[in-house]
Protein backbone atom coordinates (compact mmCIF):
# COMPACT_ATOMS: atom_id res chain seq x y z
CA UNK A 1 0.00 0.00 0.00
CA UNK A 2 2.73 2.21 0.99
CA UNK A 3 6.25 2.58 1.63
CA UNK A 4 6.09 2.63 5.61
CA UNK A 5 7.95 -0.95 5.36
CA UNK A 6 10.91 0.66 4.77
CA UNK A 7 11.30 3.05 7.65
CA UNK A 8 10.51 3.04 11.12
CA UNK A 9 7.32 3.70 12.70
CA UNK A 10 5.28 3.75 15.77
CA UNK A 11 1.93 2.87 15.36
CA UNK A 12 0.14 5.69 17.57
CA UNK A 13 -3.81 4.45 17.63
CA UNK A 14 -2.97 2.50 14.43
CA UNK A 15 -1.73 5.42 12.11
CA UNK A 16 2.08 4.61 11.66
CA UNK A 17 3.95 7.71 12.78
CA UNK A 18 7.62 7.83 11.39
CA UNK A 19 10.56 7.40 13.53
CA UNK A 20 12.67 9.45 11.55
CA UNK A 21 15.04 12.35 12.30
CA UNK A 22 14.20 15.47 9.75
CA UNK A 23 17.37 14.99 7.91
CA UNK A 24 16.56 11.12 7.24
CA UNK A 25 13.02 12.27 6.21
CA UNK A 26 14.70 14.53 3.95
CA UNK A 27 16.72 12.39 2.37
CA UNK A 28 14.30 9.60 2.16
CA UNK A 29 11.86 12.26 0.51
CA UNK A 30 14.41 13.07 -1.85
CA UNK A 31 14.83 9.17 -3.09
CA UNK A 32 11.05 9.37 -3.40
CA UNK A 33 10.87 12.10 -5.87
CA UNK A 34 13.44 10.13 -8.01
CA UNK A 35 10.49 7.49 -8.49
CA UNK A 36 7.80 9.42 -10.18
CA UNK A 37 5.18 8.03 -7.80
CA UNK A 38 2.60 9.97 -5.81
CA UNK A 39 3.12 10.10 -2.06
CA UNK A 40 1.35 12.20 0.19
CA UNK A 41 3.16 13.43 3.25
CA UNK A 42 0.86 14.62 6.68
CA UNK A 43 2.21 16.26 9.26
CA UNK A 44 0.88 14.84 11.82
CA UNK A 45 -0.36 16.74 15.23
CA UNK A 46 -2.84 15.44 18.27
CA UNK A 47 -5.68 17.65 16.57
CA UNK A 48 -5.47 15.31 13.24
CA UNK A 49 -5.50 12.19 15.75
CA UNK A 50 -8.09 13.22 17.85
CA UNK A 51 -10.13 14.02 13.93
CA UNK A 52 -9.44 10.25 12.68
CA UNK A 53 -10.85 8.66 16.32
CA UNK A 54 -13.74 10.48 15.81
CA UNK A 55 -14.31 10.03 11.90
CA UNK A 56 -13.97 7.13 9.79
CA UNK A 57 -13.25 8.82 6.68
CA UNK A 58 -10.11 11.10 8.24
CA UNK A 59 -9.02 7.94 9.68
CA UNK A 60 -8.62 6.37 6.09
CA UNK A 61 -7.04 9.08 4.81
CA UNK A 62 -4.18 9.12 7.84
CA UNK A 63 -3.81 5.49 6.94
CA UNK A 64 -3.62 5.50 3.18
CA UNK A 65 -1.16 8.60 3.60
CA UNK A 66 2.31 7.52 2.25
CA UNK A 67 3.94 9.03 5.35
CA UNK A 68 3.24 10.72 8.43
CA UNK A 69 5.60 13.03 10.16
CA UNK A 70 5.34 13.89 13.70
CA UNK A 71 4.55 17.81 13.59
CA UNK A 72 2.60 18.36 16.54
CA UNK A 73 4.73 18.13 20.27
CA UNK A 74 1.82 15.99 21.56
CA UNK A 75 2.76 13.65 18.82
CA UNK A 76 6.24 13.26 20.50
CA UNK A 77 5.77 13.21 23.57
CA UNK A 78 2.74 10.66 23.02
CA UNK A 79 5.36 8.16 21.78
CA UNK A 80 8.00 8.76 24.30
CA UNK A 81 5.25 8.38 27.08
CA UNK A 82 4.34 5.09 25.66
CA UNK A 83 8.46 4.03 25.45
CA UNK A 84 8.40 3.80 21.65
CA UNK A 85 9.85 7.36 21.24
CA UNK A 86 10.41 9.43 17.42
CA UNK A 87 14.01 10.91 17.03
CA UNK A 88 12.38 14.36 17.06
CA UNK A 89 9.57 16.50 16.05
CA UNK A 90 10.00 17.16 12.24
CA UNK A 91 7.60 20.48 11.41
CA UNK A 92 5.98 20.73 8.18
CA UNK A 93 7.08 24.46 8.17
CA UNK A 94 10.92 23.11 8.29
CA UNK A 95 10.47 20.08 6.17
CA UNK A 96 9.32 22.73 3.24
CA UNK A 97 12.48 24.65 3.46
CA UNK A 98 14.58 21.97 3.79
CA UNK A 99 12.93 19.57 0.35
CA UNK A 100 13.03 23.43 -1.25
CA UNK A 101 16.63 23.79 -0.21
CA UNK A 102 17.85 20.29 -1.56
CA UNK A 103 15.01 20.79 -4.46
CA UNK A 104 17.89 23.76 -6.20
CA UNK A 105 20.72 20.73 -6.73
CA UNK A 106 17.55 18.70 -8.96
CA UNK A 107 15.93 21.74 -10.21
CA UNK A 108 12.93 20.52 -8.67
CA UNK A 109 9.39 22.06 -9.77
CA UNK A 110 7.53 23.28 -7.33
CA UNK A 111 3.62 24.05 -7.56
CA UNK A 112 1.81 25.96 -4.34
CA UNK A 113 -1.80 26.15 -4.00
CA UNK A 114 -4.10 27.61 -1.11
CA UNK A 115 -4.22 30.53 0.54
CA UNK A 116 -5.34 33.90 -0.83
CA UNK A 117 -4.46 35.39 -4.12
CA UNK A 118 -2.29 37.87 -2.63
CA UNK A 119 -0.48 35.51 0.00
CA UNK A 120 -0.02 32.89 -2.41
CA UNK A 121 1.43 35.13 -4.54
CA UNK A 122 3.83 36.98 -2.21
CA UNK A 123 4.90 33.52 -0.88
CA UNK A 124 5.81 32.26 -4.36
CA UNK A 125 7.68 35.21 -5.14
CA UNK A 126 9.45 34.86 -1.55
CA UNK A 127 9.99 31.37 -1.95
CA UNK A 128 11.52 31.66 -5.65
CA UNK A 129 13.80 34.25 -4.09
CA UNK A 130 15.23 31.86 -1.33
CA UNK A 131 15.81 29.04 -3.77
CA UNK A 132 16.69 30.13 -6.91
CA UNK A 133 17.76 26.79 -8.04
CA UNK A 134 14.16 25.43 -8.04
CA UNK A 135 11.41 26.54 -10.71
CA UNK A 136 8.01 27.49 -9.26
CA UNK A 137 6.13 25.52 -11.69
CA UNK A 138 2.59 27.44 -10.61
CA UNK A 139 0.47 28.51 -7.81
CA UNK A 140 -2.85 29.44 -7.27
CA UNK A 141 -5.04 30.57 -4.49
CA UNK A 142 -7.40 28.05 -2.47
CA UNK A 143 -11.03 29.57 -3.03
CA UNK A 144 -12.34 27.10 -5.05
CA UNK A 145 -15.17 24.25 -4.80
CA UNK A 146 -15.28 20.73 -5.71
CA UNK A 147 -17.04 22.03 -9.31
CA UNK A 148 -13.63 23.52 -9.95
CA UNK A 149 -11.31 20.67 -8.89
CA UNK A 150 -10.95 19.08 -11.90
CA UNK A 151 -9.67 22.21 -13.25
CA UNK A 152 -7.17 22.65 -10.52
CA UNK A 153 -6.17 19.36 -10.78
CA UNK A 154 -5.58 19.86 -14.85
CA UNK A 155 -3.06 22.67 -14.17
CA UNK A 156 -0.97 21.48 -11.73
CA UNK A 157 -0.61 18.23 -13.76
CA UNK A 158 0.48 20.60 -17.23
CA UNK A 159 2.77 21.80 -14.58
CA UNK A 160 4.44 18.44 -13.81
CA UNK A 161 5.75 19.33 -10.41
CA UNK A 162 8.10 17.38 -8.30
CA UNK A 163 6.66 18.81 -4.97
CA UNK A 164 3.24 19.84 -4.35
CA UNK A 165 2.34 22.27 -1.05
CA UNK A 166 -1.36 22.96 -0.38
CA UNK A 167 -2.99 25.50 2.31
CA UNK A 168 -6.17 25.02 2.69
CA UNK A 169 -6.25 23.80 6.31
CA UNK A 170 -6.39 20.32 7.77
CA UNK A 171 -9.68 19.97 6.99
CA UNK A 172 -9.47 20.31 3.67
CA UNK A 173 -5.98 19.92 2.31
CA UNK A 174 -5.58 16.31 3.83
CA UNK A 175 -8.74 15.14 2.19
CA UNK A 176 -7.87 16.79 -0.96
CA UNK A 177 -5.13 15.38 -1.52
CA UNK A 178 -6.03 11.56 -0.51
CA UNK A 179 -8.62 12.07 -2.83
CA UNK A 180 -6.97 13.22 -5.76
CA UNK A 181 -3.10 12.17 -5.51
CA UNK A 182 -3.57 9.49 -7.85
CA UNK A 183 -4.29 11.49 -10.79
CA UNK A 184 -2.40 15.12 -9.38
CA UNK A 185 0.52 12.48 -10.02
CA UNK A 186 3.21 14.47 -8.19
CA UNK A 187 5.49 12.65 -6.25
CA UNK A 188 5.66 14.74 -3.12
CA UNK A 189 1.86 16.18 -1.95
CA UNK A 190 1.81 17.91 1.67
CA UNK A 191 -0.24 20.07 3.32
CA UNK A 192 1.49 22.88 4.88
CA UNK A 193 -1.54 24.38 6.81
CA UNK A 194 -0.50 28.30 7.79
CA UNK A 195 3.07 28.26 6.20
CA UNK A 196 2.39 30.66 3.18
CA UNK A 197 1.15 33.52 5.36
CA UNK A 198 4.12 33.34 7.39
CA UNK A 199 6.40 32.79 4.44
CA UNK A 200 4.60 35.74 2.56
CA UNK A 201 5.33 37.62 5.89
CA UNK A 202 1.47 38.18 6.89
CA UNK A 203 1.76 36.61 10.15
CA UNK A 204 5.25 35.49 12.37
CA UNK A 205 6.16 32.47 13.36
CA UNK A 206 6.56 31.67 16.82
CA UNK A 207 9.83 33.31 18.36
CA UNK A 208 12.70 30.36 18.94
CA UNK A 209 11.66 30.26 22.40
CA UNK A 210 8.17 28.87 22.13
CA UNK A 211 9.69 26.95 19.60
CA UNK A 212 12.66 25.12 21.87
CA UNK A 213 9.60 24.14 24.62
CA UNK A 214 7.27 22.95 22.16
CA UNK A 215 4.71 25.68 22.81
CA UNK A 216 4.28 27.14 19.38
CA UNK A 217 0.15 26.06 19.80
CA UNK A 218 0.12 28.72 22.73
CA UNK A 219 1.86 31.12 21.00
CA UNK A 220 -0.48 31.14 18.36
CA UNK A 221 -3.31 31.09 20.91
CA UNK A 222 -2.33 34.45 22.06
CA UNK A 223 -2.32 35.45 18.38
CA UNK A 224 -5.61 34.33 17.75
CA UNK A 225 -7.51 33.32 20.53
CA UNK A 226 -10.73 32.16 18.54
CA UNK A 227 -8.84 29.04 17.81
CA UNK A 228 -9.41 28.39 22.10
CA UNK A 229 -12.24 25.42 20.89
CA UNK A 230 -10.03 23.79 18.49
CA UNK A 231 -7.23 23.78 21.14
CA UNK A 232 -9.32 22.07 23.87
CA UNK A 233 -8.78 18.74 22.06
CA UNK A 234 -4.73 19.30 23.11
CA UNK A 235 -5.82 18.56 27.06
CA UNK A 236 -7.99 15.71 25.66
CA UNK A 237 -5.70 13.98 23.63
CA UNK A 238 -2.96 14.01 27.10
CA UNK A 239 -5.20 12.98 29.18
CA UNK A 240 -6.52 10.05 26.54
CA UNK A 241 -2.94 8.65 25.63
CA UNK A 242 -2.23 8.76 29.95
CA UNK A 243 -5.42 6.36 30.16
CA UNK A 244 -4.92 4.41 27.46
CA UNK A 245 -0.93 4.18 28.11
CA UNK A 246 -0.97 0.14 27.52
CA UNK A 247 -2.94 0.60 24.01
CA UNK A 248 -1.63 3.59 22.86
CA UNK A 249 1.34 1.81 20.56
CA UNK A 250 -0.32 -1.06 19.34
CA UNK A 251 -1.27 -1.56 15.63
CA UNK A 252 -5.09 -1.52 15.00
Amino acid sequence: MNQFQTIPTVPIYGLNVSKLNMNDTVSYLESIVGTGKPHQIITANPIMIMTALEQPQYMHIMKNAELLVPDGAGLVWAASTCGQPVAERVTGFDLLHRLLDVGQKHSWKVYLLGSTPEVIQAAAARLQSLYPGIVIAGYRDGFFGPDQDAEVIAGIREAAPDLLFVARGADTQEPWIGRYKQELGVPIMMGVGGSFDIISGKTKRAPVAFQKLRMEWFYRLMKEPYRYKRMLVLPKFALKVLKDKESVVKAQ
